[in-house]
Formats: structure tokens, sequence, C-alpha cells
């Protein structure tokens, strides 16, 4: 009897065990399928450099970009193409021919077929340009195209770092928003706990306590806010990072600190060299191919020499016995040498070489002008990152000088020196250069990364 409660017992935890891997395995299977990553910046720029999507497909371009440079360098080298033909002339075609060639009466014609039933060619060509000046020109603009792919993957790199950053920091700015204003919100349940206690003693008004509730609702809608822009920010770091938005994603870095580190004064005085930035160079290169164009157009003014080498059999009969030994083949070759002199076009080679010299005459002007735009660019920079870093030790004091004047209406408030007004001015003034110093915080780390992407660095 023992025995048998004893196996019943297991069999019921058997069943239950069953039961609860049937009702969690959906949820484990989901764990299994979801990643977490926790990043430092730098760590999040590297993934970014691998994983980002622009930057993946940058890649793709120049793989695409190698591949037409070689296609450009095939059309020059030996080209070699097969051909083969069978035909079946059901309904023979005939010619008239005067009869008496064949022994007929003069002045009479009669239709004599010149073709069999069946018959079949195969044969193979070697082509090989031996001169044209648009091939060499296109292998150059073959070698500038390129380039032109590989600074714009340099390009791209550059602005996902900036992207990386700037989301970065505003999942860092948005996360110590919330720490704030829980601390400010804790701060103001406790005061209005106080205030309710006193105002139920008769030592306060009942003012007092609508004042500080007016404060302490607007305190928690700027909370819930900033929590639902948490996800929000964290979301859009994953989608520059290339992360699944469903993955877990975690910043290490404190905002505080990237603050301290991005505060370089070098920066700002060393000198700006405009043939470094990405943005000249793929100007440089855009002048380059204008100036290959030109090129191109003159160079369809020369002649063009090639050969080709064919070879092949033709076979004919009125019987389809092609694959039969007896078959008669006859074979042939030929070397041929094509020369084309053009000579005379109405004027329309000039045409086009006068329009690709006036683009690239508009590409150098584009060029000029945006060395002069880059280098506003910098002093704009510069001029940006130089007054953040003011404004952020303007507002680390401000915020000091607030909360100290917050501390003091607190005291005087308790000790009825001051009224409910003055110290929800006081909060309202603490709160303002709280988000003051976020906000210029973040700025530095921005406008860094803006003064870094114009240098290229």
């Amino acid at each position: 009897m023992k025995k048998n409660q004893n196996q019943l017992t297991g069999n019921l935890f058997t069943v239950l065990g069953l039961l609860l891997v049937y009702l969690f395995a959906p949820q484990l299977r989901a764990q299994e399928d979801t990643n977490s990553y926790r990043y430092s910046l730098e760590e999040a720029v590297q993934h970014a450099m691998q994983y980002n999507y622009s930057i993946i497909n940058s890649g793709r371009d120049i793989q695409a970009s190698v591949k037409k440079k070689w296609e450009t360098i095939a059309s020059g080298l030996p080209q070699i193409s097969a051909q083969s033909n069978y035909q079946n002339n059901f309904s023979i075609q005939q010619s008239i021919i005067p009869a008496e060639l064949f022994g007929g009466t003069p002045g009479e014609f009669m239709a004599v077929a010149f073709s069999t039933r069946h018959s079949a060619t195969a044969s193979a060509t070697l082509e090989q340009l031996i001169f044209d000046g648009s091939y060499i020109v296109g292998v150059k603009a073959a070698k500038t195209y390129l380039d032109f792919y590989e600074t714009s993957k340099k390009k791209t790199d550059i602005e996902i770092k900036e992207q990386v950053i700037n989301a970065y920091g505003n999942v860092l700015l948005t996360q110590e928003n919330i720490a704030i204003l829980e601390r400010n919100k804790a701060t103001l349940e406790k005061n209005k706990f106080e205030i309710s206690e006193n105002f139920k003693s008769g030592f306060t008004e009942e003012e007092d306590v609508e004042q500080i509730s007016i404060t302490l609702a607007s305190v928690n809608s700027s909370l819930n806010n900033a929590r639902r822009l948490e996800q929000i920010t964290i979301n859009m770091l994953k989608l520059v990072l290339g992360i699944d938005l469903e993955d877990k994603l975690e910043v290490t870095d404190k905002l505080e600190d990237l603050t301290m580190a991005n505060l370089d004064a070098a920066i700002t005085g060393s000198e700006f060299n405009v043939q470094s930035n990405i943005d000249y160079k793929l100007g440089v290169n855009n002048q380059e191919q204008k100036r290959l164009l030109l090129q191109q157009e003159k160079s369809k003014a020369l002649p063009t020499l090639s050969t080709s080498l064919s070879f092949g059999y033709n076979g004919f009969n009125d019987e389809f016995k092609f694959t039969s030994r007896d078959q008669m083949w006859l074979d042939y070759s030929y070397l041929s040498v094509n020369l084309n002199v053009p000579i005379f076009s109405s004027l329309a080679r000039s045409a086009r070489t006068q329009q690709a010299k006036i683009a690239l005459e508009q590409a150098k002007t584009e060029l000029t002008e945006l060395e002069q735009n880059l280098k506003l660019q910098f002093q704009q920079a510069k001029s940006e990152y130089e007054y953040s870093v003011e404004e952020y030790t303007t507002s680390k004091n401000n915020m000091i000088l607030a909360g100290r004047i917050e501390n003091k209406q607190q005291i005087k408030f308790r000790e009825g020196l001051s009224s409910s007004f003055e110290l929800s001015e006081a909060q309202r003034q603490l709160y303002a250069a709280q988000q003051s110093y976020l906000q210029a915080m973040l700025n530095v780390i921005n406008t860094k990364a803006a003064l870094q992407k114009l240098t290229a660095q």
C-alpha cells in the first residue's frame, strides 16, 4: 500500500513537472532568442562600425565598385564567344535560272534549289581591342569610381559615429533626468506630507497644500514622460547600432563622466586642415570625375583599332546525319583587323566636349565654394563647442546656487518665515537649473562630436 502511494506521488510530480515545462517553455525560448548588450560609449561605437545598416551597405557599395572596375578593365581584354546554328529547310527556297545552262531550250527558265534540307554551323570568335582612347580613360575613371565609394564609406563611418554619440548621450540624459525627477518627487512628497499635517493642526493654510500639490503634479507628469522617453531613446540607439529592437541594451557610462572626458581645450586651438575633411575629399573626387569625363569626350575623336579571329564548320545534308561519322564538315577561318576613324560628326563631338568642359569648371567652382563653407562651418562648430563648455560651467554653478536657495526656502518655510509661493518658486528655479545642467552636459558631448566630424577625427 505504501509502495503504491509513493508511486502515485512520483507520477503526480512528473505530471506537474511536464505541465510547468509546457507553460514556461515559450518564455524560455523567447529569452534564448533575445540578446543582451552592455556597452560603454566606445564599445557602442565599435559595435556600430560593424553592424550599422548604413555601414554594411557602404561596404557592399565598395564591393560592387571593385566588380565595376574589373568589368571596365575586362572590356579591353580578349573576348571569346561561340555560336552554333541548326536550320531545317522543310520548304526549300528555289531560284530561277536560264534552262539552257543545263541543256534546256534557250529562252526558258527552270527552278533550282541551291540548298539542302538540313544545315548546321558551329564557330568560335576571338576579339581583342588594340587601341581605344575611351577605354584608357574608362580604366582611370573606374579607379576614381572606386575611390569615391571608399571615401563615401569613410564619410558614413564618421556620420554613424556622431549618430552613436548623440543617441548614447540622449539615453544618458533621459536616465539622469529620471533620477533627478525621482529625487525631486521624493522631496515634494515629504514636503506635502509635512504641510498637510501642519494644515490639519491649523499651522498652515490650505493654499500651501494646494501650491505644493501643483508642483508635485508637474514633477509627476515630467517623470512619467521621461520614463516613456527612456525606452524610445534606447530603441533609437539600438537602431543606430544595428541591434534588434527586441534585444536588451544597457549603457554603462555616466553623463557627467563623458562630459568631463570631452572637455578638451586643445581641439579649439588646432588649425583646420580643410584637405582632411571628408566632404572636401569627395569634392576633389567629383572634380576628378568631371576631368576624366572631358578626357573621354576628347578621346572619341581618336581612331579605334581592334582585331578578331574566327573559325568554324558548316555542314549540309538532305537528311539529318550531323551526328554520324560520314557527315562532311566544311571548315573556315579568318583574321580581321578593324579600324574606325571618326571624320565628321556635324560638330556633335565638339558640343559634347564643350559640355564636359563646362561641367569641369562647375566642379572647380563648387570645390572652391565647399572649401569656404567648410572653413565657416569649422568656425561655427568651434564657437558652439566653446560656448557649450562655458555654458556647462555656468549651469553647474547655477544649479548649485539654486539648490542652496531652495534649501534655505525649505528652512524658512518650516519656520514660517516664507510663503508656499516663495518655496514653489525656489523649487521651480532649481528644477529649471537641473534641466539646464543636463542639457549643457549633453551639448558639450554633441558639439565636440560635430567638431571632430569636421576635422575627420
